[in-house]
């Protein structure tokens, strides 16, 4: 991991950027130290249809993925997760631990139900969500914990699945130029619909499953935005296109004067909005 963490700090000095990304992995450790989810009440959607679903402690222990993140982001700690521990029945099922996802989310996402739930109106009807649940379809979680944490604190012995960045529009838009200049893939950037998680976790890793590994930008849905910064978007790759960014930053547009420029906006970014420098 020590020659990954240099190079990330390479491409940090280059963007400008001042927040090393996070790691993404599943492992069958649970983190010493961190933010989890308190223990969440059993579910699924035979439950729902035998109406054997305690909705009340449900929602009573309700935590989101991306805010047990934020958390960790500012204290430099691991976020994790389990089937036990899942905070949010749509992020258990977006981080793999429940399949298939219970029906009252199709409502809830899109129009909600009379005198019971008020929609979050993401998506037009209820079929809509069913068909988007069916099409991302979350690869089973290969291990009891799904932990986030900064790359900093990776062991030895511990390789993250996925890296993801948060950041604002100049940095963001240096990496999505970098991932077009380390692969040569003009649509290798993708911003498909989804909740924080689905774009931060999900989609990232159905695409390398299916061979062609993208870079999933996210933040887009409006439950999440609470936990991010102002201006500020996600922006995951797979371990191997991150890599293989890393090795073509030297020759890139980092370089260039160009992306000077760039960077002088960025740094007035972070002064503007406060940022340590």
């Amino acid at each position: 991991m020590t020659d990954l963490t240099d190079r990330t700090r390479a491409l940090l000095d280059d963007l400008g950027h001042d927040e090393e990304p996070v790691g993404i992995f599943y492992t069958d450790a649970e983190p010493e130290d961190g933010f989890a989810p308190k223990p969440g009440v059993p579910f699924d959607i035979d439950m729902e249809a035998r109406n054997e679903i305690d909705w009340k402690g449900m929602w009573g222990n309700f935590s989101c993925v991306i805010g047990k993140l934020w958390l960790a982001r500012r204290q430099k700690k691991p976020a994790y997760f389990e089937a036990a521990r899942y905070g949010c029945p749509g992020g258990s099922f977006f981080l793999g631990f429940h399949k298939p996802q219970i029906h009252f989310l199709d409502h809830y996402i899109s129009l909600g139900i009379p005198d019971v739930a008020e929609g979050e109106r993401y998506l037009p009807s209820p079929a809509h969500v069913r068909a988007f649940f069916n099409d991302i379809d979350p690869l089973p979680a290969p291990a009891r914990f799904c932990v986030m944490k900064p790359l900093s604190l990776f062991t030895a012995s511990e390789t993250p699945e996925l890296v993801a960045f948060f950041a604002r529009g100049e940095v963001l838009g240096g990496l999505c130029e970098l991932a077009f200049f380390a692969t040569g893939d003009t649509d290798v950037v993708a911003m498909p619909f989804g909740a924080g998680c689905s774009n931060l976790v999900t989609w990232p890793r159905r695409y390398a499953a299916q061979g062609r590994p993208r870079a999933v930008l996210g933040g887009v849905d409006p439950s999440c935005r609470k936990f991010m910064k102002a201006d500020e978007w996600s922006f995951t790759v797979p371990l191997s296109l991150y890599q293989t960014m890393l090795d073509a930053r030297p020759e890139s547009f980092l370089a260039a004067k160009t992306w000077a420029g760039v960077r002088t906006k960025v740094l007035r970014s972070r002064k503007a909005w406060g940022d340590k420098e």
